[in-house]
């Protein structure tokens, strides 16, 4: 059966939840060979087996950590060479997206970004997109080439599925380019406790209509109560309500959880852009002909500082 390369995103041996949906995946297409690289490279082999991967190739050296990118974009050039896979599976975070492309650069391949689906075709993988503001759904495939594809996350269900987990060391050579640009420093994210927002299986963002970032206390209020991620529109966090790295849009972060809880968000197209793809989106805005209203699939009519605290109290209670 033809391989499938999925790239490994893990923190010292921690494998990413979007890794996982990528071995879901490409157990469709082939047999997974994971690629993982950087420090705790080998102690992802026992996760990355018990879902899926037939082989490991690792491979552990500073320059991932010390410099961005290319050098693990090297990584995985060497690793096409030695596997001749039918497919790169790519988790589609801004990273990923740009080691993907770099990737099919020098390949020669095509790339498809943030697909939400990924299936076997008779021409080779075909990957689904969601475009336009869910708009219409698109299916593409690479026609030259080794096919690149990033996959949102939250894509795709984690299936657990024993394999070998074979753990092979992969021979790389840096290039020139590896050592271009260096890190320099690093500054500790702050937990909240929170998961990741691109990660979350269900996101409360707020937008305009919060007001004020002390009153994104009723947005994290409702968040912790279903364990969600916090995110918010762009034009709540151009006025300082909100950390940046919260965004979700065109220019902040795209997700695509199960369940998407938008409160005081207006609709705009950029917002739009990254939540679009979530499996089922809720509006609260009292504004009736807000925008987001058009994509959604419950809609509330209403002041959020009405209706936010009583669905927070309701959760709480039935939780309870």
């Amino acid at each position: 059966m033809a391989e499938v390369l999925v790239f490994v995103d893990h923190a010292d041996g921690a494998v990413r939840k979007p890794t996982l949906e990528l071995l879901t995946l490409a157990r469709r297409l082939g047999d997974p060979v994971a690629v993982a690289v950087g420090a705790g490279a080998a102690a992802t082999a026992g996760v990355l087996a018990e879902h899926g991967a037939v082989k490991v190739l690792t491979h552990e050296a500073a320059e991932y950590a010390d410099y961005l990118v290319v050098p693990k974009v090297d990584a995985l050039q060497a690793a096409v060479a030695a596997v001749s896979p039918v497919a790169v599976l790519v988790s589609s975070s801004a990273e990923g997206k740009e080691v993907a492309a770099r990737l099919a650069l020098r390949i020669g391949s095509g790339v498809i970004t943030d697909a939400v689906d990924v299936e076997a075709g008779e021409q080779g993988p075909v990957a689904t997109q969601s475009v336009f503001a869910a708009g219409f759904t698109t299916k593409s495939r690479v026609s030259k080439g080794v096919a690149v594809i990033t996959v949102k996350p939250n894509s795709a269900a984690v299936e657990a599925a024993a394999a070998a987990g074979t753990v092979e060391e992969l021979a790389v050579t840096f290039s020139e380019q590896a050592t271009g640009t260096k890190v320099t420093a690093r500054t500790p994210r702050e937990s909240t406790g929170r998961p990741e927002l691109t990660e979350a299986a269900v996101v409360v963002s707020g937008g305009r209509g919060v007001g004020g970032a002390e009153s994104f206390a009723v947005i994290e209020a409702l968040a912790d109560s279903l364990g969600a991620a916090v995110g918010a529109s762009r034009a709540a966090v151009d006025a300082g309500w909100y950390p940046h790295t919260a965004q979700v849009g065109q220019t902040g972060k795209s997700v695509s959880p199960q369940l998407y809880i938008a409160s005081g968000v207006s609709g705009a197209i950029q917002h739009r852009a990254g939540m679009q793809t979530s499996k089922t989106i809720v509006a609260i805005n009292k504004d009736a002909e807000a925008p987001i209203f058009d994509l959604v699939d419950y809609g509330v009519v209403g002041d959020l500082f009405d209706v936010v605290p009583q669905l927070t109290e309701e959760i709480n209670t039935r939780k309870g």
